[in-house]
């Protein structure tokens, strides 16, 4: 490990103890928060998310939390009835930027959230989560109130798998820590890479690009480096991080994602097949599904008009 990143991981890596809460509070002054959770098929989960942001970080007592938004990515299920119910303002995908039509993936909705936000610091937070606690959120917005030369702070947490410990996070493990360790050892002390708990100041993520896909988590913490620098950004232990997991095939079509995303930023001319053949056992034996690897990118929401007249306004 590069001795930066040594001196980073003293400097930049807390527990969600470190900063108790009246701590963080007293630091938050005139800042706004908001809290934004991606959300497709999540009505088993998210309204449980949202009932604890409300009655924890949401009140009188504690007014943490200024904004509680539910991006709904076009559920079928009763995702965005059960959202509003426990307390969040539901926004669908689609109404948002309606001049830009909608791809499908997580990055496309996170950008568009910018569009509907209007919180100082932004907070994403999956909407799978389970036995889910308002660590998460005090943990990485935290930094942010208290610290005015951070700019980014991912969750870490420990992800078991069944009732394994440790053993979540495999496209991390496979993909993700190996491209960050060879093509940005800057960025290796981070645990959970791809994970989907991070915050940020609205001023830092206005100005990157998006990602549509599943590559959104590297693409963010790749293009937060080079834009603010390895010591505006941070990370903080929340403990342990209980969510759905994916099967094999889905993981395929997420590493090849992942992948691109850090391809395009290695070198921008140079374009790989953006193609992923998979394999399923049918009635004639294994055959082959094609699916296509996300490649396109929102552009930084500073650039679009829309944005820039809602910011004068």
């Amino acid at each position: 490990m590069l001795e930066e990143v040594e001196r980073w991981l003293d400097r930049r890596s807390w527990s969600v103890t470190d900063r108790p809460l009246e701590r963080i509070l007293a630091a938050k002054r005139n800042t706004k928060v908001s809290v934004v959770l991606p959300a497709l098929n999540e009505e088993a989960t998210v309204g449980d998310i949202v009932a604890v942001i409300r009655r924890e970080l949401m009140t009188e007592a504690v007014p943490l939390v200024d904004e509680l938004v539910v991006i709904d990515s076009g559920s079928t299920d009763r995702t965005a009835e059960v959202a509003a119910a426990a307390g969040a303002r539901v926004v669908a995908r689609d109404a948002i930027l309606p001049r830009i039509p909608t791809l499908p993936g997580k990055g496309e909705v996170l950008w568009r959230s910018l569009m509907v936000t209007s919180g100082d610091v932004v907070c994403f937070v999956d909407a799978d989560l389970r036995d889910f606690s308002a660590d998460f959120v005090t943990g990485i917005v935290g930094p942010l109130l208290t610290d005015p030369d951070v700019d980014f702070v991912k969750a870490m947490y420990d992800r078991p798998f069944g009732d394994t410990p440790g053993q979540g996070g495999r496209v991390t493990e496979l993909v993700a820590r190996p491209l960050l360790n060879l093509h940005w050892p800057q960025l290796a002390g981070f645990v959970q890479p791809l994970g989907g708990e991070y915050a940020a100041r609205r001023s830092l993520l206005e100005r990157l690009p998006f990602p549509v896909g599943y590559g959104v988590e590297l693409g963010l913490l790749v293009d937060a480096l080079h834009t603010v620098g390895l010591d505006a950004l941070a990370q903080v232990d929340v403990g342990v991080r209980k969510h759905r997991h994916q099967d094999g095939q889905a993981l395929g079509r997420m590493a090849a994602a992942i992948y691109r995303t850090a391809q395009l930023r290695l070198s921008r001319g140079h374009l790989v097949r953006p193609w992923l053949t998979q394999f399923e056992r049918g009635e004639k034996g294994f055959e082959p599904r094609t699916y296509a690897v996300d490649t396109e990118e929102r552009p930084p929401m500073a650039e679009i008009t829309e944005y820039a007249h809602r910011r004068v306004a």
